[in-house]
């Protein structure tokens, strides 16, 4: 856990999404993170290796992991 009490733990796609954009609809945080995974391609790639595909609710510790180290805590 760090400053801003952010801890690496299994996600919920849709709560990480929410996280990361607070401020509007569920639907739209789910939007905006899978297109930024999507455009992040050393990430799609690293997530998929590690089990990710689209629809995926559940994000394990490691995915959560790989997200964070790409594109910062939300």
């Amino acid at each position: 856990m760090n400053e801003i009490g952010f801890k690496l733990r299994s996600y919920g796609f849709g709560e990480l999404a929410q996280l990361y954009s607070p401020n509007v609809t569920p639907k739209s945080a789910n939007e905006t993170l899978h297109r930024w995974i999507k455009l992040n391609r050393q990430l799609s790639v690293s997530l998929f290796e590690h089990g990710f595909y689209p629809g995926l609710r559940n994000l394990s510790p490691k995915m959560v992991e790989l997200i964070v180290d790409a594109i910062g805590e939300p």
